[in-house]
């Protein structure tokens, strides 16, 4: 047979047939994926029992002990993140400004304009801070711009459900925002009034009490709001002449003080007692010293604190020397002799207000008038020579922080 197959093949010995060795190379790798079986070995009987036993068990348990079983197979259940599965805890509905929507720049004028502010009610305020203290104090919100939905979590949700909310680009607040790295948060409120506010519990607070005349400049009241709120004023007087305390140059200089203690604004001399109790005495902040030769230390003929001194509430001034209230004829002139002595000596222990002067027009008549009717007196701060005076938000922290030394010492 091998003999014919060979003259068949015409070969002289028959060899067999070898695969190519990419074929040869994948029978090799299906090899090597070939799982191994697995040999079970026969059960017991014991276990075959036991088996048919649980299952003829399951099939006649009632349906209603299903819901336990299944809170038993949860309990048993590793514990899933449900803070990660829970939807919000609040649901807020907010209009989406589009391209070209004026809403934005024209809240922002009227908040900007005194004229507008007192015309409809309405202050500017910008920051999670400032927003977060306005509302704790019981503030209106009546519409509250935002950049990003975050935002909204940081904020009481039952303070926003009335409020209007729109989401803007924060390119546009950072366009119309007065800060340098603006949060891109800004609400308007309805302006506060103070006597529906609720301010915070203040444990620190004592019988002290801070008037601001003709405090012109932003910077400078929102600096002394601060302090009064930082020494425990009870409460702030601003008379006719001082800048808008609403301002918002004012308010975020005042870092929150205008929620922090009340703020009653735009008053009349003669209206001013009403706000202060029968046995509060007033006090001036002045800068009149003098050396131990006797001379006077500032130089005369200068507008700066306590030189100015209004002859009239129209607005008229007379340069008045530092000598002159030394003279004895303070009287004949019209204006009210009030004594003077230092900052450092004792003078609060009875209720006590601070009248502190802006530093273009300084200390007013009318001023002088309460402080004398009340038996107060006029405080100096000593300078070296050459300084012609401190500003006035210095003389007010200075001051309120000693008055408030003084007061806490006093039995």
């Amino acid at each position: 047979m091998a003999a014919l197959m060979r003259s068949v093949l015409g070969c002289s010995r028959w060899t067999g047939a070898r695969l190519p060795v990419s074929v040869q190379g994948k029978r090799e790798v299906r090899a090597l994926r070939r799982t191994p079986l697995r040999v079970i070995p026969p059960e017991s009987p014991n276990e075959e029992r036991e088996k048919r036993a649980k299952d003829v068990k399951q099939q006649a348990a009632p349906t209603h002990d299903k819901p336990r079983r299944q809170a038993e197979d949860r309990s048993a259940a590793p514990p899933r993140d449900v803070d990660a599965e829970q939807p919000d805890t609040y649901e807020l509905k907010y209009d989406r400004a589009r391209e070209g929507d004026s809403r934005l720049s024209k809240v922002v004028t009227i908040a900007k304009s005194k004229k507008f502010r007192e015309r409809h009610g309405q202050i500017l305020l910008e920051g999670q801070r400032l927003l977060m203290d306005a509302l704790a104090a019981g503030a209106v919100l009546q519409t509250l711009f935002f950049s990003n939905r975050d935002q909204l979590k940081t904020l009481p949700p039952e303070k926003l459900v009335k409020a209007n909310l729109i989401k803007v680009n924060f390119g546009d607040i950072k366009m119309w925002s007065d800060l340098v790295a603006p949060q891109g948060l800004m609400g308007i409120f309805g302006k506060p009034d103070h006597v529906k506010m609720k301010f915070p519990d203040a444990p620190a607070s004592i019988p002290l009490s801070l008037i601001c005349d003709n405090i012109r400049d932003p910077g400078n009241l929102g600096t002394i709001l601060r302090c009064a709120a930082g020494a425990g004023c009870n409460k702030v007087l601003l008379t006719k002449g001082c800048v808008d305390a609403w301002e918002p140059k004012v308010i975020r200089a005042g870092m929150g003080a205008h929620f922090r203690l009340p703020i009653i604004t735009s008053l009349e001399w003669d209206t001013v007692s009403n706000y202060l109790s029968e046995d509060t005495k007033v006090f001036l902040a002045d800068n009149f010293w003098q050396n131990i030769s006797g001379k006077t230390a500032c130089p005369p003929n200068k507008a700066i604190d306590g030189d100015w001194i209004s002859t009239d509430p129209k607005g008229l001034h007379q340069v008045v020397d530092d000598d002159y209230y030394s003279s004895g004829d303070e009287e004949d002139e019209g204006i009210p002799y009030v004594p003077i002595q230092r900052y450092y000596e004792s003078w609060a222990r009875d209720p006590t207000a601070i009248v502190i002067g802006g530093e273009t027009h300084g200390l007013s008549v009318e001023s002088l008038l309460l402080a004398k009717q009340s038996k107060g007196k006029r405080l100096y701060i000593p300078v070296v020579p050459g300084i012609d005076s401190l500003n006035s938000a210095m003389a007010a922290s200075i001051l309120l922080f000693e008055g408030r030394r003084q007061l806490k010492l006093s039995p």
